[in-house]
């Protein structure tokens, strides 16, 4: 029984100088792989095709029906402006009246009166009309302007583009950087994709999100085909879209 356990222990004291030696030879002739990791960012300037507005009326009075009367008149009034300026029916849309009774105290004792508000969309597809609508909306009523948003109808074409000049852009950059240490650059391994913004600067307006980066960069300017001259009264500028990649490389002596 003694010789048996004996000899176990050198079958596995042999098989274990055994994995030992074969694992040191494999380490040594399979080094571990070397990486490469770099962010590649890219702008795609493109001209808005189609402006979004909202505007609103907002009436005010003692008695909650003479202030909805009053909103319900400037409202048809601002509507017929806008049909006037050609804007197709199928792209204003109204939402429902909201009101807010007005109190003198924060107890709510004593009521002033209604405030009621209307807010009204409109999708400008000839972006040359912004000014006269705008102009328009205002003396037949409106006295709000929630927001003033202009954009592209192809723009998840523009953030493929974007897309596909940051990852050219993050390959530039990594080649470059191995140059300089005698290297190259072998297959991607892991490709990842950061969040991507676009924005425009319209007036006091910010719209969308920005982004940053030290990343390599690529800026490409797009023609929408709208055109405006210097007669023209509006200069909407471009639409910045956005792409941020990270991509690892393997590097190849």
């Amino acid at each position: 029984m003694k010789d048996f356990h004996k000899t176990v222990l050198v079958i596995f004291f042999f098989l274990a100088v055994i994995f030992l030696i074969s694992n040191k030879g494999l380490s040594t002739n399979n080094p571990p792989p070397r990486y490469i990791t770099v962010t590649g960012d890219a702008d795609v300037m493109v001209e808005p095709d189609e402006v979004l507005l909202s505007i609103g009326i907002s009436t005010f009075n003692k008695d909650l029906k003479t202030a909805k009367e009053e909103n319900e008149k400037r409202t048809k009034q601002v509507l017929q402006s806008i049909y006037k300026s050609g804007v197709e029916k199928k792209y204003i849309q109204t939402n429902h009246i909201r009101i807010n009774p007005e109190y003198r105290s924060w107890t709510h004792s004593d009521k002033e009166g209604f405030y009621v508000y209307e807010n009204i969309m409109i999708t400008l597809k000839d972006i040359k009309k912004f000014e006269e609508v705008i102009t328009s909306v205002l003396e037949s009523g409106a006295d709000q302007i929630y927001g003033i948003e202009f954009r592209t109808t192809q723009l998840r074409l523009y953030k493929d583009q974007a897309r596909e000049l940051a990852l050219k852009a993050a390959q530039e950059k990594a080649t470059e950087m191995a140059a300089v240490l005698n290297q190259k650059i072998g297959d991607p391994t892991s490709i990842n994709e950061s969040p991507t913004y676009w924005y425009y600067w319209y007036n006091q307006w910010w719209r969308g999100g920005f982004n940053y980066s030290m990343a390599q960069n690529v800026v490409q300017n797009i023609s929408s085909g709208v055109g405006f001259s210097e007669d023209d009264s509006i200069a909407p500028g471009r639409i910045r879209v956005n792409a941020k990649v990270s991509v690892t490389f393997t590097l190849d002596k």
